[in-house]
């Protein structure tokens, strides 16, 4: 594998972040390395961040829906890294200063109460090592200019991360059928997104089987207290500063970010 490349795009990617002005598609040089490049980007940007301070408290996923994958020539979700930092509380404001191109949409997150480190985990493992669920809102930005993405570009690109809200009222989920869940998503005010947890790999919590064993084999497992944004049950949907958005999960409830003017 090419360090130069690799050390390239890092370099990249993280002046996009830091400076805030998109940069150009990476994938002509990372595509060449495969998913496994990609991958190794994503580590090291994850390496300099927790360097610097920043504290890991979880694992998104993403390409979830299959009409994406078809989109973007794939056959599997992908996943990246959550920090501590990009948290946002409910109905706070979310600092358009740290975003470039936000987009907004509805998720479930699960909190798990176990460390999930055996090999090849069942589906009812995962479901005993989720302490509760929680309405969310994943923030996605891309330091890819106008989203022009790949499955390259954005496996490097910490999977677009952002930042998320998670709601404040956690459920058991062992009342729930998470698989017909409903949500829909309202921006000040309107519905502008639809969607089912269906659409997420048939069951969000086939999301988290499919990152429990993908994390195991590379022995990053996923460990107690973990948060895990299980995928986008609707379309996403771009913000700007002053937007409001809510999402309404059924059985789950509700959770709202605002857009600050800043």
């Amino acid at each position: 594998m090419n360090q130069d490349i690799i050390n390239q795009t890092v370099n990249k990617l993280e002046d996009a972040r830091e400076q805030g002005v998109p940069c150009d598609p990476v994938r002509a040089a990372v595509e060449p390395l495969g998913l496994d490049g990609a991958y190794a980007i994503q580590d090291q940007l994850t390496k300099r961040s927790v360097a610097a301070g920043r504290r890991i408290v979880g694992r998104k996923i993403g390409l979830t829906s299959s009409a994406v994958q078809k989109q973007l020539g794939v056959a599997q979700p992908d996943f990246g890294c959550l920090f501590a930092d990009m948290e946002i509380g409910d109905s706070d404001a979310a600092p358009m200063a740290r975003l470039i191109q936000p987009k907004a949409e509805a998720e479930i997150a699960f909190v798990l109460n176990k460390t999930i480190d055996n090999k090849n985990p069942s589906i009812s493992e995962i479901i005993g090592a989720i302490a509760y669920a929680l309405p969310a809102i994943e923030i996605v930005d891309s330091r890819v200019r106008d989203w022009n993405i790949s499955i390259f570009d954005t496996i490097a690109d910490n999977a677009s991360s952002g930042l998320f809200v998670l709601g404040g009222a956690p459920k058991k989920i062992d009342k729930l059928d998470l698989r017909l869940a409903g949500a829909v998503m309202h921006k000040n005010g309107d519905p502008v997104s639809f969607g089912c947890a269906g659409a997420c790999l048939g069951n969000p919590l086939n999301a988290v089987l499919w990152l429990a064993r993908t994390l195991v084999e590379l022995e990053t497992p996923l460990t107690e207290g973990d948060i895990v944004l299980s995928g986008a049950l609707g379309p996403m949907v771009s913000a700007t500063a002053g937007d409001c958005f809510t999402a309404r999960i059924s059985g789950l409830g509700a959770v709202t970010a605002n857009f600050s003017q800043e």
